[in-house]
């Protein structure tokens, strides 16, 4: 081999290993979450008195075109167990279309019945959700700040619950569990929930256990009104603007307090184009907010593993245009590699691999430990999802990498809100009461899902090759990434054959100053 092609082969095996190395990394950050928990997981801070006078609580409530949802919420916000004269609801609503009718009723009769609810309208929806929050907060009686999104249905002890905690001067927010309304409507809600199991259960009681920064999820949370104002309020320059103020908050010096044994029913996107625009939201705003915040973070006179973990945190979606990059570098990497001894691959491959794949597994697997939500089965049915689990997680690497590399150079963008359809599953776990498919309202199906496509055959491609050339070991991690990008290619391609529906468009930018 000629000097120059080999360099060029040992640049590009070394770009290989080093992508997989820091994939393998933040695998392994994984298991130090779950050394935390697992070490923390018995220690519980005894629930505080009620206070002699409950403080005044302002309930807000974002919505924006959700005509499906929009008076399940109210209604359960309404039942709230907390004093009527030291409790204010906010409904603000910037929807263009009936839910403001439906709206304005559902608080007529709520008032009919002795709640204190306000209907703020906005004829332009500046700021989005961000806007929504700050223009309620400026017009806010309450010291205290509840938010519920339009998928949420809060219990009647919500705030007696999360509100006496607040006895701590220094507590800026109290967050809840999500629990899930339809988690068996599909294999996709299933494998969300897990999802979502493995951020509550596992990485929030970590970092709080560890006292970390950890971030209000933009719903089921108390703020205390100080503490969003010390921050700057909200802003609407990143999309996840939970994530910024949270942040900005615990850099002024405000604590945080995750309960997890207080669980909040929510509903699941059931259309694999509104869970890709909820993920693509979630990757491109996470990525702001680390270009935002972490220079003043990594300046903070803080100890050095609060701003390790608030690294990773905030940079963990930038693992996805290094998964795209592996899954280009794959078939180059095996065909120079063709003919190794097996000590390279035991040595080398093995390690990372497992590196980057069973510290999936495990994490999954304690989120499953740690108890099941709402509705939830048994452990072991849960865990018979994992395959499909990492399989999704690959399939969103495209999508998600756009939504990462866009976060690194742009500020703000549209928040596209995802639909909503009051799915619930019915008892006995019967599957979902709703057929949501002939309902209003969609996610626009990105042409992201024509580069699955591709990235499925591609793999197929591989696999062929690697059968035939007898490289059998790597069949399994190959046949990983094509169910991946397959399954999700089929996923999108099915959600935009059903029928009907209004797609989901976002009216105004955000203005960023």
């Amino acid at each position: 081999m000629d000097p120059a092609a080999s360099s060029w082969t040992t640049a590009l095996l070394a770009l290989y290993y080093l992508i997989l190395g820091v994939l393998a990394l933040y695998g392994l950050h994984r298991l130090v979450l779950v050394s935390v928990w697992w070490r923390t997981r018995r220690r519980a801070l005894p629930a505080p008195p009620p206070p002699s006078e409950w403080p005044w609580v302002t309930v807000q409530l974002p919505l924006y075109n959700e005509l499906y949802v929009a008076e399940r919420l109210i209604e359960a916000v309404c039942r709230l167990d907390y004093p009527r004269d030291r409790l204010e609801v906010q409904v603000l609503d910037d929807s263009t279309d009936e839910t403001r009718e439906v709206v304005a009723a559902a608080v007529e009769r709520a008032r009919a019945e002795g709640v204190e609810v306000r209907h703020l309208h906005r004829a332009e929806r500046a700021g989005y959700k961000a806007g929504a929050l700050a223009a309620g907060l400026a017009r806010a009686r309450g010291e205290l700040v509840a938010v519920f999104d339009a998928d949420f249905v809060p219990g009647p002890d919500f705030l007696r619950r999360t509100v006496p905690w607040f006895a701590d001067p220094g507590l800026g927010m109290v967050q809840a569990r999500w629990d899930h309304l339809n988690r068996r409507s599909s294999l996709l809600t299933r494998i969300q929930a897990l999802l979502l199991d493995g951020h509550f259960r596992i990485e929030h009681a970590a970092r709080d256990r560890a006292g970390c920064f950890f971030n209000f999820n933009g719903t089921a949370g108390v703020w205390r009104r100080r503490a969003i104002e010390d921050a700057g309020g909200w802003s609407a320059d990143t999309l996840t603007e939970d994530l910024d103020l949270s942040y900005r908050a615990q850099l002024a010096g405000w604590r945080f307090l995750y309960l997890p044994e207080l669980g909040v029913p929510s509903e699941l996107p059931v259309d694999a184009n509104g869970f890709k625009s909820q993920q693509h939201r979630w990757a491109r705003g996470s990525v702001q907010t680390a270009r935002k915040l972490l220079p003043r973070i990594l300046r903070a006179p803080l100890p050095a593993r609060v701003k390790l973990e608030a690294f990773v945190h905030l940079t963990n979606n930038l693992a996805y245009p290094l998964m795209v990059l592996l899954s280009l570098l794959v078939f180059p990497a095996m065909v120079l590699r063709r003919g190794g001894g097996l000590a390279e691959v035991l040595l080398v491959d093995l390690p990372l691999f497992l590196g980057a794949t069973v510290s999936v597994l495990v994490f999954y697997a304690a989120s499953q430990a740690a108890g099941g939500g709402k509705g939830a089965p048994g452990a072991g049915r849960e865990l018979r999802c994992l395959p499909a689990l990492m399989g999704l997680g690959i399939g969103l690497s495209l999508s998600n990498a756009r939504a990462a590399l866009g976060g690194l150079f742009t500020r703000g963008g549209a928040f596209v809100r995802t639909p909503k359809y009051r799915i619930e599953d019915r008892a006995g776990g019967a599957g979902p009461a709703v057929e949501w498919r002939r309902l209003r309202y969609r996610a626009a199906r990105s042409l992201t899902f024509l580069l699955e496509g591709l990235f499925a055959l591609y793999f197929a491609a591989v696999i062929l090759l690697a059968v035939r050339w007898g490289m059998w070991l790597s069949v399994p991690f190959l046949a990983l990434f094509l169910h991946g990008y397959a399954w999700m290619f089929a996923l999108t391609l099915a959600s935009g054959w059903t029928g009907r529906a209004r797609r989901e468009e976002a009216l105004l930018p955000v203005a960023v100053p």
